[in-house]
């Protein structure tokens, strides 16, 4: 066979060879240069590793070389190979003895099984014709070539991923800046008190801006739940307290759909170690799809009790309910039951598949049921208890009065710039802004305010480098608060490290910017 019969793999095609001395070391490489392929001989067992981790196709390997440093030098580099990697081995057992048997007298399986239990060996008995080997070696270096085509497909997949989770932030940060604008316009006309015809359009934009709001966030979330990246703050908290505050919310958020919403609590409190932001997605997303599937003036009843060592709540309804064939993979991602064209009831299909995944990382479980279609949905959310009940950590909030700052604003986005200006002037603020990051730095070193809200996505200067500028400058004499539509746990950590106080995600809302602005001491 001609060396232009063979298919050389593009990786891979390097063959290792380790012999005990270095003639038969040179032969074996001069008959694999002959048939096309690169032999590379391995001086000492300290190189065996680097040649083999340096896109190795396969190992050519003597009985004789097979020292105690080499076998350990070899059950090493297998051990550590990634998952797609098995190394073909070429095992060359010596020549026997003319008054020996063939199948006597050679150690070298036994030695090497000891070692290298799992290994892919294939064994060649010498003498050795020159065709055999470069058979055996094209059979292995083919399997080697599939081996990194695997590793290829796998990259290439961890590259999708990746691509996937900065679109998906991109994403998150675009739809962000138009939804920060209209809730600041809405809490404006919040501020104006205007007439009460204008009203029903204010409910219409804050309730779509949560909706909207809602979705991104669960979008972001998801991706996250389901690659293991999301991190718990844990502590002792009330589960009563974490249900009332959800129901809070969403009632004043859905006060017109005319649901009758009932919250059976356990009368004593029920203390979980769970992270309050994401136990309060949880009921959230429940309440928010009972209220969904259920028609208006629909019953919800929400049951929490206490049982043995386990916390239990039920939300259940009485609304469309769930086929036999849709419970099974209700909290798979993107299932949903079927709708008619106009989609009236919307969704991603994701919240469900968002709830699992935060109930399991607070070591719960989550089952749900239901009778058929018609007749309604119970979501069962079990959560470990605290044996030695803990004090709630939810300290009643101080509502203290506004004290008039100094404000900076740097923001690109022309509405929202504006309109956040008008709300905190609304408050009594001295309020300057600037639309750029270098018209923004120029104004806090010229002029230090008391706190500046600084946008992240800044045209020639972003906000990293105008925090960065300013601590150079000055020091913690101005406070810092990171705005943006990125709001991954990564993002508000570089903010922090850049200089930042604080990191706010986009829409924000009218009490987060006092609230930044009362917490000036931090």
């Amino acid at each position: 066979m001609s060396a232009s019969q063979h298919t050389v793999p593009l990786f891979g095609e390097n063959i290792a060879i380790l012999t005990a001395t270095s003639r038969d070391a040179a032969l074996a490489r001069d008959t694999l240069n002959t048939a096309g392929w690169s032999g590379q001989i391995v001086g000492a067992p300290t190189m065996l590793r680097p040649v083999l981790n340096d896109g190795c196709g396969a190992l050519l390997l003597a009985e004789e070389a097979c020292t105690r440093p080499v076998l350990e030098e070899l059950s090493l580099f297998l051990e550590e190979q990634p998952a797609w990697s098995d190394l073909p081995i070429l095992f060359l057992l010596p020549t026997p003895k003319p008054s020996t048997p063939h199948n006597e007298g050679n150690d070298g399986f036994e030695r090497l099984a000891k070692w290298i239990p799992r290994g892919n060996i294939s064994f060649l008995e010498r003498p050795l014709r020159r065709s055999t080997l470069i058979a055996a070696m094209e059979f292995a270096l083919r399997a080697r070539a599939r081996q990194y085509a695997q590793r290829d497909l796998i990259r290439e997949k961890e590259r999708e991923v990746i691509r996937r989770d900065e679109f998906l932030a991109m994403l998150g940060h675009e739809l962000r800046n138009p939804l920060a604008a209209i809730r600041y316009a809405v809490e404006l006309l919040d501020l104006l008190d205007e007439a009460d015809e204008t009203r029903s359009p204010r409910e219409v934009i804050a309730r779509q801006t949560r909706t909207l709001g809602r979705l991104v966030d669960d979008l972001l979330d998801v991706a996250r739940v389901t690659r293991g990246k999301i991190a718990l703050d844990l502590q002792p908290l009330n589960l009563n307290e974490i249900v009332q505050k959800t129901l809070a919310s969403l009632e004043a958020a859905h006060k017109g759909d005319e649901h009758h919403i009932e919250f059976s609590p356990e009368s004593h409190a029920v203390h979980v170690t769970g992270d309050p932001v994401r136990l309060e997605q949880i009921f959230s997303n429940l309440l928010y799809n009972a209220i969904k599937y259920t028609p208006r003036g629909g019953h919800i009843q929400i049951n929490l009790w206490a049982e043995n060592d386990t916390a239990i709540a039920t939300i259940a309804d009485n609304g469309i309910g769930m086929d036999a064939r849709l419970l099974p993979r209700v909290f798979e991602l993107f299932s949903q039951s079927e709708q008619a064209i106009d989609r009236a009831r919307g969704g991603l299909g994701i919240g469900l598949t968002l709830v699992h995944g935060l109930v399991e990382l607070h070591r719960g479980q989550i089952t749900a049921h239901s009778p058929g279609v018609g007749q309604g949905s119970k979501f069962e959310v079990r959560l470990p208890l605290i044996q030695k009940k803990t004090p709630s950590t939810n300290a009643p909030s101080k509502t203290d009065a506004i004290q008039p700052r100094r404000v900076v604003v740097i923001e690109d986005n022309d509405d929202a710039r504006e309109l956040v200006c008008l709300l905190l002037k609304r408050d009594g603020h001295h309020v300057e802004w600037a639309s750029d990051g270098h018209r923004g730095l120029k104004l806090l070193t010229q002029s230090p305010p008391d706190v500046a809200f600084v946008d992240i996505g800044l045209p020639e200067m972003d906000g990293y480098e105008v925090a960065q500028h300013v601590r150079e400058a000055l020091g913690p004499a101005i406070r810092l608060v990171a705005v943006t539509g990125y709001g991954q746990p990564e993002d508000a950590d570089r903010a922090i490290q850049s200089g930042f106080n604080a990191h706010l995600t986009k829409p924000i809302s009218l009490a987060a910017l006092r609230g930044a602005l009362a917490d000036i001491s931090k």
